[in-house]
């Protein structure tokens, strides 16, 4: 059986050695490429694909966990395999939440990246190590991981946001908000939101401040 794949990725180069790797495959074929989120969205509504590599990041417009809910949420959909430099927690449950079938990160040998896109053809979870280590590190101390609100209330901290612009990025309250945060302080140990970001970058629960 032939795999076929939808490269999504805003970078030319990238993508060319995505093409230049999997084309060594004799069961894959490369359909497509998108350089954009919605134009990933809108090809793997048209085309006949098995499984879509999906970045995170495309600059301004849609991320790539829009897009991976989206794609998976139409009947008869792709799979979709993200394929990203992120590996925080907040990126990773984004990914999950909007219905990917793995997560792989860039650095993953031709091999590993390979066996991934069949076991995501196949219907089956393809998670890089590393990922699959730290999902089951939030299954066993889920009283102390944040949440993925939090993460994303902590993430657009960390983008510099104010707590009235992350009010009406979430359509939530500011006072839900600020409850956020002295959760978020509570969970860290800290008392401030440069303290919270700066622990939680470290610990990778989400992108590093000024991270594209």
């Amino acid at each position: 059986m032939t795999i076929r794949l939808l490269l999504a990725d805003d970078h030319p180069v990238v993508r060319a050695g995505l093409r230049a790797v999997l084309d060594t495959e004799p069961d894959f074929t490369v359909v497509a490429e998108a350089a954009t989120a919605e134009r990933a969205v809108e090809l793997a509504a048209g085309l006949d694909l098995d499984v879509v590599l999906m970045d995170l990041q495309f600059g301004p417009g849609m991320h790539g966990s829009e897009a991976t809910r989206a794609i998976t949420g139409r009947p008869d959909a792709p799979r979709v395999l993200v394929l990203t430099t992120y590996d925080t927690d907040a990126d990773i449950l984004a990914a999950v939440e909007a219905g990917a079938s793995g997560y792989l990160l860039k650095d993953a040998p031709p091999e590993e990246l390979a066996a991934a896109v069949r076991t995501a053809a196949a219907g089956q979870s393809a998670l890089a190590p590393a990922v699959a280590h730290r999902l089951m590190d939030r299954m066993r101390t889920p009283a102390e991981s944040l949440t993925k609100r939090e993460l994303e209330v902590l993430q657009l901290v960390a983008d510099g946001l104010s707590n009235q612009q992350i009010s009406r990025q979430l359509f939530l309250s500011q006072a839900t908000v600020k409850s956020h945060l002295v959760h978020i302080y509570a969970k860290l140990g800290v008392d401030s939101r440069t303290a919270a970001v700066a622990l939680a970058a470290t610990r990778k629960l989400i992108r590093t401040p000024g991270a594209p």
